[in-house]
C-alpha cells in the first residue's frame, strides 16, 4: 500500500487540550483499542519479521489525533451519537479507577450529557468523521 492511499473511512481520536502528555498517550491507547473490537475490518493481517518472528496485527489505516477544548469534545460526542458512528469514550473519572469493571461502572454512573469527556475515538465515512470533528485541530 502506497503512502498516497486514500481511505474511504477515517479513524480519529479527539483529546481534550488540557491533558498532560502521559494522559494523552494513555487515553489514545485505550480509545483505539475499542474500535478494533467492534469494527474488525479495520484490523490488517499479522506481521512477521525476516526471522519468522510473528507480531500482532494492527489497524490497516492511519489513526488521526486531534485536540480541542471541552466544548469541542462535547459537541463532537453529540455529533458522533447523532450519526450512530462506532465510538469509544474516556472520561476524567477513569483516571481514578484501577480496573476494567471500575471503568465501566464509572461511565455507567453518569448520564450521557453529563460525561466529563477527555477523549473520544470515532470511525466512519470520511465526511461523517470530518463533520463530527468540526472545530477540532490536529494534535501537534
Amino acid at each position: 500500500m502506497s503512502t498516497s492511499t486514500r481511505f474511504d473511512t477515517k479513524i480519529a481520536v479527539l483529546l481534550r487540550e488540557d491533558l498532560e502528555p502521559w494522559q494523552r498517550l494513555n487515553v489514545t491507547a485505550f480509545l483505539v483499542s475499542g474500535l478494533g473490537t467492534q469494527v474488525p475490518e479495520l484490523i490488517g493481517q499479522p506481521y512477521e519479521d525476516a526471522d519468522g518472528v510473528p507480531y500482532l496485527p494492527m489497524f490497516r489505516q492511519p489513526v488521526l489525533v486531534f485536540q480541542g477544548a471541552k466544548e469541542v469534545l462535547r459537541a463532537a460526542h453529540e455529533r458522533a451519537l447523532s450519526r450512530a458512528l462506532p465510538r469509544a469514550v474516556f472520561t476524567s473519572d477513569l483516571f481514578a479507577t484501577g480496573h476494567d469493571d471500575a471503568n465501566r461502572a464509572a461511565v455507567r454512573a453518569v448520564r450521557t450529557t453529563d460525561l466529563d469527556l477527555v477523549g473520544l475515538a470515532v470511525h466512519g465515512p470520511r465526511n461523517a468523521v470530518d463533520k463530527v470533528l468540526k472545530g477540532a485541530r490536529m494534535h501537534p
